[in-house]
C-alpha cells in the first residue's frame, strides 16, 4: 500500500528502526483502527497495534495489516517493552504530541528522533476510499443547506438553526458535526467564528452558516451566507465581492501552485474592492480526518498543491457592527484544476 511505502522511505531517510504513533488521527490513517485508545509500532513489514481488552476484537477486524498486542498495564509501558523486545534502538516519535514525561519514559532506553508532521504529509494526498467518504460527507452538508432554508425565519434563534442543521445531518447518516456549528446573524456575522448563540434572527439579517458533517471519520466543511428579508446595500455589495473572490479561486487554482499563490487570488480581489483589512484569515485549509490539516492556503504557505489534496476555499469579509459574508466549498485538486465536493447554490438566497 502506498502509505506503507512512504513510511518505509521515511524509516530509511531518517535511519530509523521503527516509529511509534500515538496520534489518534495518524493511528486511524495507518491502521484503519477506530478505537479511542492504542499505539502503533511500525518497523518495515513489522506492524504492531497495542490496545486494551475493550478493543481486541475491533482491532483484529479493522487493522488487518497489523499484529494486535493486548495491552497489560500502562500503554506507554507496553510500547517501551515491545521496542525492547524487538531490539529497536532508534525510534521516530511525534514530538508535537507526546508530553515531556512520556518522552522521558521512552528515551531512557532508545534514541528518539522527532518525526512531527511527517505522517500528516502522507495524509495530504487522499486515497480513493477517502475521497469517496469525503464526498458523502459533503453530500450530507449540501442536503442540510437545502433543508435549513425551510426552517430559517425571523424570530428564531441561531441555536435553533444550529440544532436543526445538526439533527438533520445525523438523520442523513452523519455520526456528528465536523465542529461547533457557526450560525452568525446580523452584526454577529462580523465574527468569523461566531458559534451559534441565543441571538434572535431579525428581518434584514444576513446569516453565515458554517458547518459540516462527520461521516465515517472524515469531515466536510461548507459555508453559505443567506438573508432573511432584503439586506442593506453594503451587505449585498460585500456578498458579490466575496462570491467573485471565491469563484475566481475555483477557476484559477491549479496543481503546482503554492498555498500562498492560491490565497493571493482571492485576497487580491478583496483588497482591490477596499476590504483587504476585513479579510483576516487564510483562503483555506486541508480537510480529511481533521477539520484543519495540511495543506494550508495562506499567505505563508509554500506547499505546492498536488492532485489528491482536499482543501477548502473560503474567502470572507467581516465589518464590525454591520455583519459579514463567507462562502466556502470543499474541493479536490485534480490534474487540471479543482473539482468541487460541495454543490449548494451560491446565489444569494433571500428568505
Amino acid at each position: 500500500m502506498m502509505k506503507f511505502e512512504k513510511l518505509n522511505q521515511l524509516l530509511s531517510d531518517k535511519n530509523l528502526d521503527a516509529v511509534v504513533i500515538l496520534s489518534p488521527y495518524n493511528r486511524r490513517y495507518l491502521s484503519l483502527f477506530t478505537g479511542s485508545s492504542g499505539a502503533l509500532v511500525i518497523a518495515g513489514n513489522q506492524r504492531y497495534l497495542i490496545t486494551d481488552f475493550r478493543y481486541i476484537s475491533q482491532a483484529t477486524s479493522q487493522a488487518a495489516d497489523f499484529e494486535i498486542v493486548k495491552q497489560q498495564g500502562g500503554l506507554l509501558d507496553n510500547v517501551k517493552q515491545l521496542i525492547a523486545d524487538k531490539g529497536f534502538k532508534t525510534v521516530g516519535f511525534e514530538g508535537d504530541l507526546i508530553t515531556f514525561q512520556q518522552y522521558q519514559t521512552l528515551s531512557d532506553t532508545v534514541q528518539l528522533i522527532d518525526i512531527a508532521g511527517e505522517i500528516e504529509k502522507f495524509r495530504m494526498i487522499k486515497e480513493p476510499f477517502e475521497i469517496e467518504v469525503i464526498q458523502k460527507a459533503a453530500d450530507i452538508a449540501d442536503e442540510a443547506y437545502a433543508y435549513i432554508q425551510k426552517i430559517i425565519k425571523a424570530g428564531i434563534t441561531e441555536l435553533e438553526v444550529s440544532h436543526e442543521l445538526e439533527m438533520f445531518m445525523r438523520k442523513q447518516g452523519a455520526t456528528g458535526s465536523s465542529f461547533d456549528t457557526i450560525v452568525a446573524s446580523g452584526y454577529r456575522g462580523a465574527l468569523p467564528h461566531g458559534v451559534a448563540s441565543n441571538k434572535v434572527i431579525e428581518q434584514g439579517d444576513m446569516i453565515t452558516l458554517d458547518y459540516g458533517a462527520l461521516y465515517e471519520g472524515y469531515i466536510s466543511d461548507i459555508t453559505r451566507t443567506l438573508a432573511v428579508g432584503e439586506p442593506v446595500a453594503e451587505m449585498r455589495k460585500i456578498y458579490d465581492i466575496v462570491l467573485d473572490a471565491q469563484v475566481t479561486a475555483l477557476e484559477q487554482i491549479k496543481p503546482g501552485m503554492t498555498g500562498k499563490a492560491a490565497d493571493a487570488i482571492s485576497r487580491d480581489i478583496i483588497k482591490a474592492a477596499g476590504y483587504g483589512e476585513q479579510f483576516g484569515h487564510s483562503l483555506g485549509h486541508g480537510i480529511g480526518l481533521e477539520v484543519h490539516e495540511g495543506p494550508g492556503l495562506s499567505m505563508v504557505s509554500d506547499i505546492p498543491l498536488e492532485p489528491g489534496m482536499c482543501v477548502t476555499l473560503e474567502p470572507g469579509i467581516y465589518v464590525e457592527d454591520l455583519g459579514g459574508v463567507r462562502i466556502e466549498d470543499d474541493v479536490i485538486v485534480t490534474e487540471n484544476g479543482l473539482k468541487r465536493f460541495t454543490h449548494s447554490t451560491k446565489d444569494l438566497i433571500i428568505l
